[in-house]
């Protein structure tokens, strides 16, 4: 069973987790995995508008 989910507020961490993406140069599917852009040092910034990106 998956872990409940709660609100993050500003300056909080984000769980690590894995999505499926698009990628336009290759225009094909891949992962986004958060553990394996931190282990990579790599930074990520994460934006979320409700309703964009849709076509209603």
């Amino acid at each position: 069973m998956d872990a409940p989910l709660s609100p993050l507020g500003v300056g909080s961490h984000v769980p690590d987790f894995e999505i499926n993406t698009y990628e336009p140069k290759t225009k094909g599917f891949g992962k986004f995995n958060l553990a394996a852009q931190k282990a990579g040092g790599r930074w990520s910034i994460l934006f979320f508008y409700p309703a964009d990106f849709t076509f209603v």
